[in-house]
Order: C-alpha cells, then sequence, then structure tokens
C-alpha cells in the first residue's frame, strides 16, 4: 500500500529542493503541483507560462482531488523495483494558493500531510524581485495556517511543521525528524539519498520548470541559509505585517530537531 504524502508550501520557498529530496529516495515517486492548471484557470492570473501550464494539466478540481487522493502510484523511473510499477511512497509538492477559498478538502483524509513554511520577509523580496509586484494572496501564507487548522480537524493528524531555514541550517537532523514525524523510514542510506542529489531536470518537474527551476537543476543538495538585509518598501513590509501573525504561528509548531 502506497503512503501519499501531501506537502504545503507557499511559493519562493525550498518546495522543489525538498521535492528533490524525496525524489532522490529509491521508494518514492512525486507529484509537481497538481492543481496549479486549476488554479489558474479559476482565477485567470498572469503567470508565466500560462497557456502552457494549462495544456499540461487536468483543470478539473474533483479529478486532481481523486487522482491525489486515490489514483494510482507509478513507482520511480529506474530498476530498483524489478518491474514493479506500485512506489511505496507518492511526495506530493502542493502550493497553498492553489486551494482557493471554499475547496472541497475531503479528499485530504487518507493523506499525511507536512507544513513548510519560511520567513515572510524573504519570501515577499524572493516573490517581488521574480514577478515585479507581491500580495499578501500571492505568497499563501494565511492560506497556509487555514489549511493546517481544517487538515487537521479533518485527519486528526498532529502536522508536522518544517522551518526551511532549519532545514538548509541542519539537514541531518531536521530530514529525519521530519520522516519520523510522518512515521517513513530514513535510515542512513535513505538519509544519504535524500540529502544528495544528481543535478538537471526530471521528468516529474511541472512544464513551469524551465522558467522557476534554473537555480535547483544546479543543485546537488540543500544549500547554507543566507542571512541578508533586505530592504523593503513600504507596499513590501505592509504584506509582511498582514501575514507575519500566521507565520509566526506556525513556526511556534515547527519541529526541533
Amino acid at each position: 500500500m502506497t503512503t501519499k504524502i501531501a506537502m504545503w508550501s507557499g511559493p519562493r520557498n525550498i518546495s522543489t529542493a525538498m521535492m528533490r529530496s524525496w525524489e532522490n529516495r529509491p521508494d518514492c515517486e512525486v507529484v509537481d503541483e497538481p492543481f496549479y492548471a486549476y488554479f489558474l484557470d479559476q482565477t485567470k492570473h498572469a503567470h508565466p507560462m500560462f497557456d502552457d501550464v494549462i495544456a499540461s494539466q487536468d483543470i478539473s478540481y474533483d479529478k486532481v482531488a481523486k487522482d491525489m487522493s486515490s489514483g494510482p502510484c507509478d513507482g520511480p523511473r529506474d530498476s530498483s523495483f524489478n518491474g514493479s510499477f506500485n512506489a511505496p511512497l507518492q511526495y506530493q509538492k502542493h502550493m497553498t494558493q492553489h486551494m482557493l477559498a471554499g475547496c472541497d478538502l475531503s479528499w485530504t483524509k487518507g493523506l499525511q500531510h507536512c507544513m513548510l513554511i519560511r520567513d515572510p520577509a524573504y519570501v515577499v523580496n524572493s516573490y517581488t524581485n521574480s514577478r515585479g509586484e507581491c500580495s499578501a494572496e500571492d505568497i499563501g501564507i494565511q492560506r497556509q495556517f487555514e489549511l493546517y487548522e481544517a487538515i487537521s480537524k479533518l485527519t486528526g493528524q498532529d502536522i508536522p511543521v518544517v522551518d526551511s531555514v532549519s532545514v538548509l541550517n541542519d539537514p541531518q537532523r531536521i530530514i529525519p525528524a521530519m520522516c519520523e514525524a510522518l512515521v517513513v523510514e530514513c535510515g542512513n542510506e535513505t538519509l544519504n539519498a535524500m540529502l544528495n542529489w544528481p543535478t538537471g531536470r526530471r521528468d516529474s518537474d511541472g512544464v513551469w520548470a524551465s522558467h522557476w527551476y534554473h537555480s535547483v537543476e544546479k543543485s546537488t543538495g540543500f544549500g547554507t541559509s543566507k542571512a541578508t538585509e533586505l530592504n523593503l518598501n513600504a507596499s513590501q513590509k505592509a504584506v509582511v505585517d498582514e501575514v507575519m501573525p500566521f507565520y509566526e504561528k506556525m513556526k511556534a509548531k515547527a519541529l526541533r530537531a
């Protein structure tokens, strides 16, 4: 039986590096932002590669939700399973802002969930550098807290929260702590696989990888956390102030190795 793990993150986090980490396990397949096309179709937000994203995925929320909750798992694209196509683990990379208000979350009941967080000031700075502007809605931090509460209630799971800075500063401790919280094996060999991966693009990457994943494609592991001085303008600071209470509530729950 496959264990399905849903990792919930806002943009401009280490979510793609985390996806690389899980995909490098010999027992895990990954799914890259399966609700992205649905989100764009509903909102019509002018994201890069809008038409390509819409064409690459199903835009039906119900269909995608069914696939994520009970769809088949094809398994890794190598020979490690001797021809078996039933992956023991499936890692789903989800963006919190893709879950629009009022959407049915009942599909999440049978999954294991985890929340990946990052300091809003750095998220806002990075997002603005990439898109030219940034709203509270764009970065999904309030939505992440709402999802944490709603999914916790639905599943009864004590959902682990992982701070990206902790991962970058001490992955050797935080990654095993995350796996333990998710009741997933992480012995020395598996941990080494999760900390070191080959460069390049993956077949599992979303079509948007050609726009967004340049840095990750060059990576071979988690980078180091760099505390830089940020010069945010008034508009950026207003967004940070708006979402900071929700980030702080999540940070208080973050894993400590």
